[in-house]
């Protein structure tokens, strides 16, 4: 089992769904005890909202690919019931605004039975949950609330942006003993890259520096982190070289590999969908602040979204986020 950065690249072209959809495939095949469990998510019903586990109950069968009541608390008290017994089961909560209906299964019992237990228990459980705006969902289907789980102790948080991330996250999160808040934003199921080689593993916690540069340090994760890599082809048209570090996990985060970056280019962005007000990027800035103090050329910068609930108007929930054109502005500004 290899990360994505050493394997040598598959042939086939995939789009974020596609290759989640796979991971999931290979997961089950791979190991019997892993079953799925939300609302849809049988080929009866459509293979869930967003079709990512579309052809797995008809492959694996309808007692590992099991549609739910639309009932959020218990889809994730089953599913933690059912890891106490030796499952890996992963739940889908259809959208991430819907957490919060089972947030007390979440933060009261996934993430405090291993301390509540001494460690003698752990909970092996992958919540899946589609976020994000950009789609006309309005306030209610639109939010990445991703700061409310990375502050509860207990939880990891994972973010693809890329196929082969998607793939290899997801297979490692299901091999975790602990329970793991996989988060897929929905603009990004489109985009395509190359599907790696099976079982391929992507390491938790490990961040990845999609685009070498010399001026200035963009962190970001999820769609955010493909908008990072437009906006630095932006910034390069006006001279100023941006390095793209997508964390790919949350929490917990890749420290090292972002004060790395940010000690070599003394100038850093954190770029986040999630509203910025104590959102991730506060953390992520106190804490590259404290360790690079006297090395940065300029204080950590943020850019986020509108502390506003998601607009359904298409006009206002574009102005709502960022885009290339103003990551790539601030970065600018950033570097003069």
């Amino acid at each position: 089992m290899t990360d994505t950065a050493t394997a040598p690249a598959a042939q086939k072209k995939v789009t974020v769904k596609e290759a989640l959809n796979q991971a999931l495939a290979d997961a089950m095949a791979e190991n019997e005890k892993v079953l799925l469990l939300g609302e849809d998510v049988a080929d009866p019903e459509g293979g869930g909202v967003m079709a990512v586990t579309r052809g797995l109950s008809t492959r694996f069968g309808d007692h590992r690919v099991r549609s739910t009541p639309i009932a959020e608390q218990a889809i994730i008290g089953a599913a933690i019931g059912a890891s106490l017994v030796g499952w890996r089961p992963i739940a889908e909560i259809m959208i991430m605004n819907f957490s919060t209906v089972c947030m007390d299964m979440i933060v009261n019992h996934a993430a405090k039975l291993r301390f509540m237990s001494g460690g003698q228990t752990s909970v092996p459980i992958v919540v899946r949950m589609a976020a994000g705006a950009g789609i006309a969902s309005g306030g209610q289907h639109s939010d990445h609330l991703e700061a409310w789980f990375a502050h509860t102790a207990g939880l990891k948080v994972v973010i693809p942006s890329t196929p082969e991330d998607a793939y290899g996250l997801m297979l490692s999160s299901i091999d975790d003993p602990d329970p793991v808040i996989f988060i897929e934003n929905i603009l990004n199921y489109g985009t395509t890259g190359l599907l790696p080689p099976t079982g391929t593993r992507v390491p938790l916690s490990k961040a990845k520096v999609t685009r070498e540069g010399t001026d200035v340090t963009i962190v970001s994760y999820s769609r955010m982190a493909t908008v990072a890599l437009a906006a630095a082809e932006i910034a390069a048209q006006q001279g100023v070289s941006v390095e793209v570090v997508d964390l790919r996990t949350i929490s917990p985060w890749d420290q090292e590999t972002v004060f790395r970056s940010g000690a070599k280019t003394g100038r850093v962005l954190v770029v986040h969908e999630a509203v910025k007000a104590f959102g991730p990027g506060g953390e992520i800035a106190a804490e590259t602040s404290r360790a690079l103090f006297g090395q940065l050329k300029k204080p950590v910068e943020r850019l986020a979204s509108a502390y506003s609930p998601v607009p359904f108007s298409k006009p206002l929930e574009t102005a709502y986020m960022p885009d290339a054109e103003r990551v790539a502005e601030a970065a600018i500004q950033l570097a003069r």
